[in-house]
């Protein structure tokens, strides 16, 4: 029975949105990826820490990243390579600039359908949106059943995946035939650190778009004899319809940005005492906090 699996990770390169800004948005509701530094989503780490298991676990398994956005999110691809991917993708063309979770699940759909992976694991959601859409819209444009709020991707029979769900009240085993969706809590395990060795042996690889960008690119001859460029797709390569990509294909228009700080403007300090807990409880039960 085959176990092998061929792994394909979703990973978007974010915002760091701890850090924004005036500047943070544009004039036409999108966000200013420019103007803020750009990180790997969380959870799509721990998502890429889930498949590194099952390829520890399961000999011959391979994993692809697969990402969308503009040149400079080749480094999430990268980052993969270095903690022990196989390779990746990215999806870069001005038509998928300014894309909702429709036209981004769409495009997503259109490579992995080219990919042909035995099983999609993505992060529960990102954290430039919030909205955990991305993972469930492409299992439904797939027509793959789907498990969500993953944990740990606990066995693999060869046909079945045996998931930990989190949930609000407890924890939910599930099994579910393959192939599949799988999206994944930040409360799973982190990904794993970058490896030394893999970190020298990938630090170079490249998009032809990244390499065009060298007037001088003294490790070309080396990407060529090693395999190092990375996979670089347009719409035409992924037999994509144009009108649902990017701001076209995007109904969810976003008004307003804002960073929002919440202050304490006055503090109490209580013991163990009796009496300030009972003066706590009546507080709290007054402010209908409780109660």
């Amino acid at each position: 029975m085959r176990k092998a699996l061929k792994i394909v990770v979703l990973a978007k390169q974010v915002p760091d949105t701890r850090n924004v800004g005036k500047d943070a948005m544009k004039a036409d509701g999108t966000v200013n990826r420019a103007a803020l530094p750009a990180i790997f989503n969380p959870e799509d780490l721990n998502a890429l820490e889930q498949a590194l298991r099952l390829k520890d676990k399961f000999e011959g398994t391979t994993i692809e990243i697969l990402t969308m956005g503009p040149p400079r999110a080749a480094e999430i691809i990268r980052e993969g390579l270095f903690r022990g991917t196989d390779g990746g993708v990215l999806l870069t063309d001005r038509k998928f600039a300014g894309a909702d979770t429709l036209a981004t699940s769409y495009a997503l759909a259109c490579a992995i359908r080219k990919i042909r992976p035995d099983l999609i694991i993505a992060g529960r959601q990102a954290i430039d949106g919030d909205t955990a859409q991305v993972g469930p819209q492409v299992a439904e444009k797939m027509g793959w059943p789907q498990v969500t709020y993953a944990e740990e991707i606990a066995n693999f029979d060869g046909k079945e995946l045996t998931i930990k769900r989190r949930l609000e009240h407890g924890v939910e085993t599930v099994a579910c035939p393959l192939p599949m969706v799988v999206t994944v809590n930040g409360s799973a395990p982190d990904c794993r650190p970058r490896h030394a060795k893999l970190l020298m042996k990938y630090k170079h690889a490249k998009t032809v778009t990244e390499a065009r960008e060298l007037q001088e690119d003294p490790y070309l001859s080396l990407r060529e004899s090693r395999g190092l460029t990375i996979t670089e797709w347009g719409v035409a390569d992924v037999d994509a319809d144009a009108e649902q990509l990017g701001l076209s294909g995007s109904p969810t228009k976003v008004k307003k940005i804002e960073n929002v700080v919440f202050q304490a403007k006055e503090a109490k300090l209580l013991t163990a005492a009796d009496g300030d807990i009972d003066s706590l409880m009546k507080e709290l039960i007054e402010s209908h906090t409780l109660g």
